[in-house]
């Protein structure tokens, strides 16, 4: 097997938005949030993930990548995102705060099982 780089993220902006959500509540958050985070795609971003904690089901994190910041704010501050906010209020705690990453170095295994 041999290290292939992965270019999912080069030169690109990578936000990372961590959800802390209020007990109980965890199961109607992923419900509400998974269509918003499916919809980055059709503001422009490369990728997304969206992550449920396993051993704290009421952390999730959300990673998007769009070609620089001001295409991710066209989707965050988006009328469709901010409703969704608005409709998730009470459900996750505040203040919100993406986190803006750069890739330094990434990698998968190419020929696993071959």
């Amino acid at each position: 097997m041999k290290q292939g780089s992965t270019d999912r993220a080069k030169g690109a902006q990578v936000v990372e938005i961590n959800w802390f959500v209020n007990p109980f509540r965890g199961d109607r958050f992923e419900e509400l949030w998974r269509p918003v985070v499916e919809v980055s795609l059709e503001y422009g971003a490369h990728w997304h993930a969206f992550w449920r904690g396993q051993d704290d089901p009421w952390q999730f994190k959300q990673i998007v990548v769009f070609d620089d910041k001001l295409s991710f704010e066209r989707y965050w501050y988006s009328e469709e995102v901010v409703e969704a906010r608005t409709r998730g209020a009470g459900l996750f705690q505040v203040p919100i705060q993406p986190i803006y990453l750069h890739e330094v170095t990434a990698g998968s295994m190419v020929g696993a099982g071959a």
